[in-house]
């Protein structure tokens, strides 16, 4: 290939680039201008951490899964819970519109990301700061492992957001077999975070978002009106993007430093699982988990997937109770 051959290829990948790059930011500039912050902020040491307060009586702290933000849970959950809690949904650091876990590197091709127990720490301290006191703390997914980080981080600490209970809503909880597949290995790499992220975000079709969501909420329909409410494309942002993956990329080794710990646990935990669940399996997760935990209470829903507090919110909406009602028992 003679000399301008070459500079042909480069100027049309650099061109490329730009394009990407542009395209990925006019994408993520108008998700934030259709789905803006719809809470507060609170600061913690320079990271400003997004919430949504309402409701009064006993203090419940509300934590979504990968990928997500508040959204998943003012959606639909929190107005039911709110004529009894105090209810607050966190966006978790990285994530919707709270700033990363400071000190970890955030570079286009970092593979470092935050753990389960950082971004609690954060959290706790945000709730401190806001006055959030013995907490029940429910999380979804992702946000099920870092409840139990909040959860065991108040064995070590005296803390007034220690939390009371923990809810696991299809929580990960437990280390599991093999890797997590080519989208987080490939996505969570350096090369991931230089050109895959930047191309998906740039490109990724709408009709391939609804199909992603589809497959979460599989196998019962998406609520009517979710998708267009949550704001699944602030999840495409190249930042946000890097964040979320290289959490879950990196995540099982902070598991199984965690579940090490999790015999010393003796706050009442209430867990909410389905049978079909594929994104987080009854079988890896909860089920081992009641093995050594002997406080833990699983309720398994059958025929339900990954997302049972939108498919099956009565469900639980009696765990939360059950939990308050167990805390105010001991």
């Amino acid at each position: 290939m003679g000399l301008n051959g070459f500079t042909s290829i480069v100027v049309i990948l650099g061109i490329a680039a730009t394009l990407t790059y542009f395209g990925g930011e006019y994408r993520a500039k108008k998700a934030e201008r259709t789905h803006a912050p719809i809470g507060e902020f609170v600061d913690i040491d320079g990271t400003r951490v997004h919430y949504v307060q309402e409701g009064s009586g006993p203090h419940l702290v509300l934590l979504h899964g990968a990928g997500g933000n508040l959204r998943e849970f003012t959606f639909d959950l929190m107005g039911r819970l709110t004529d009894r809690y105090t209810v607050t949904a966190f966006d978790r650091p990285g994530l919707g519109y709270t700033d990363r876990v400071p000190g970890v590197p955030a570079g286009i091709t970092a593979t470092e990301g935050a753990s389960p127990q950082s971004q609690a720490a954060i959290l706790r301290k945000a709730s401190e700061t806001l006055g959030i006191e013995n907490p029940i703390v429910a999380g979804h997914s992702v946000g099920g492992i870092v409840s139990y980080a909040w959860a065991l981080a108040g064995l070590d600490e005296e803390s007034s957001a220690n939390a009371s209970a923990v809810v696991s809503l299809a929580g990960v909880t437990m280390p599991w077999p093999g890797d997590l597949g080519s989208y987080y290995t490939v996505n969570g790499s350096a090369f991931g975070g230089a050109i895959t992220i930047p191309l998906i975000s740039a490109l990724a079709p709408d009709s391939r978002i609804e199909q992603g969501i589809a497959g979460i909420f599989d196998p019962q329909p998406v609520p009517d009106g979710y998708s267009t409410y949550v704001g699944a494309r602030l999840a495409l942002r190249p930042d946000t993007m890097r964040a979320n993956i290289r959490q879950v990329n990196t995540l099982r080794p902070h598991v199984v430093e965690m579940a090490q710990r999790y015999p010393e646990l003796t706050l009442p935990i209430e867990i909410v699982h389905g049978d079909l669940d594929k994104t987080v399996p009854l079988q890896v997760h909860p089920l081992e988990f009641i093995k050594i935990v002997p406080e833990a209470s699983l309720t398994v829903l059958e025929g339900v997937g990954h997302m049972p507090h939108q498919t099956n919110p009565d469900q639980t909406i009696a765990a939360i109770d059950r939990a308050a009602e167990r805390v105010g028992n001991q």
